[in-house]
């Protein structure tokens, strides 16, 4: 593949070209081609890896005894699914304003306005206050990569954080948490004409569905994240149709607001499952939240508005991010989510990012790098 002349369009078309479904990933050539990219420009670059085929991506610039203004993006890619596709899912190809392909919006978008942005910006940054880019691998399958970028010892504390997901380049400035339990109840098997001989496990689990349904957080709602939600994600049970089931699970996603202890709303939670259930954790991940009045984020907020020209109204992203791993690893700095991708896009068929907002974002990554380095 030919080097990219480093325009943030073109670039996001070099990386919708790697293949980085997720699984199996195989991200370390898309990690190793922006490391290239990034190391040419000035950048020392530390490519950490995760598994065969899959790495991680640390580069930084600038004054190292600062804490550095750190942007994050993750290079894999949901399964294109099902449904047959009307554009190469490979390809880039823009159409009417839109490029599309297998994670145009969510996030290779985003990674290459950043780095684009970064790159225009290196000899001077080379001479200010850090930055670090901090490119992940295995964020689709549970932040994969952040988690082990973050248990490597290669990070220091920031001073914020600026996660490029897909946001059509509104600010946001949290997310809520995610919190996945599996709980799986027992019985007694026995023939399906004597159910009186057994103990049905899938009654159980019916049980705990329903005092989950009713189930009170007893807290207040966020301002701006709203109320934490619970909710069943899978049910199964019974070995075949004739036997009382003697085994049933149910998985459990929670989406918590920021203040929540997840250890005590474990506790809670298992207790209104009952049913003597084994209880597994699948996923523990904290929200984010930053005040928008936050002397860095309302810099950020109004370069983005001086771009967009769109009035700024506090809210949070419907997904959860790496933030949720590097924020605590970083020091917990500030933290917004900001980047070209459409929400709406992420994991479609057809995906795809508008040309102009890519454009965009590459302006808005640059006017923040600027403010960056102004002496404070």
């Amino acid at each position: 593949m030919m080097k990219t002349r480093l325009n943030g369009v073109a670039l996001t078309r070099d990386l919708v070209a790697f293949r980085t479904i997720n699984p199996p990933g195989d991200e370390r050539a898309c990690a190793a081609y922006l490391a290239d990219i990034l190391t040419d420009a000035g950048f020392s670059c530390v490519l950490a890896p995760l598994a065969d085929s899959r790495t991680n991506l640390i580069a930084t610039i600038g004054d190292p005894d600062t804490a550095p203004l750190a942007f994050t993006g993750h290079i894999d890619t949901v399964p294109l699914g099902a449904v047959a596709w009307s554009e190469d899912p490979f390809a880039g190809e823009i159409k009417d304003g839109r490029l599309y392909g297998r994670g145009s919006s969510d996030m290779k978008s985003g990674v290459a306005a950043f780095v684009a942005a970064a790159v225009a910006k290196a000899a001077l940054l080379a001479e200010g206050p850090g930055v670090t880019i901090l490119i992940t691998a295995g964020e689709e399958t549970g932040c994969d990569g952040s988690l082990s970028m973050a248990a490597s010892g290669l990070l220091k504390p920031a001073a914020a954080l600026l996660v490029g997901e897909p946001t059509a380049n509104l600010p946001m400035v949290g997310h809520k948490g995610a919190l996945w339990l599996k709980a799986v109840t027992h019985g007694v098997t026995a023939h399906g004409s004597m159910p009186d001989k057994g103990d049905n496990a899938v009654y159980k689990v019916a049980r705990a569905i329903t005092r989950l349904s009713d189930f009170d957080f007893n807290v207040a709602r966020h301002p701006v994240l709203g109320k934490p939600t619970v909710k069943d994600g899978t049910v199964s049970g019974g070995m075949n149709i004739n036997s009382v089931p003697d085994r049933a699970e149910i998985a459990v996603d929670v989406r918590t607001i920021p203040g929540q202890d997840h250890a005590d709303l474990r506790e809670g939670l298992a207790g209104v499952i009952g049913e003597k259930a084994d209880i597994e954790t699948l996923f523990d991940l904290p929200g984010i939240w930053t005040d928008p009045a936050a002397p860095w984020a309302a810099r950020v907020i109004a370069l983005t508005q001086a771009v967009t020209g769109e009035a700024f109204t506090p809210q949070g992203a419907p997904y959860f991010t790496d933030a949720s791993v590097l924020t605590p690893a970083l020091g917990n700095p500030p933290t917004l989510i900001l980047g070209p991708g459409e929400i709406a896009m992420a994991h479609q068929t057809d995906e795809y990012v508008e040309v102009a907002r890519i454009e965009q974002a590459v302006e808005i990554y640059g006017r923040i790098l600027d403010d960056w380095r102004e002496p404070r």
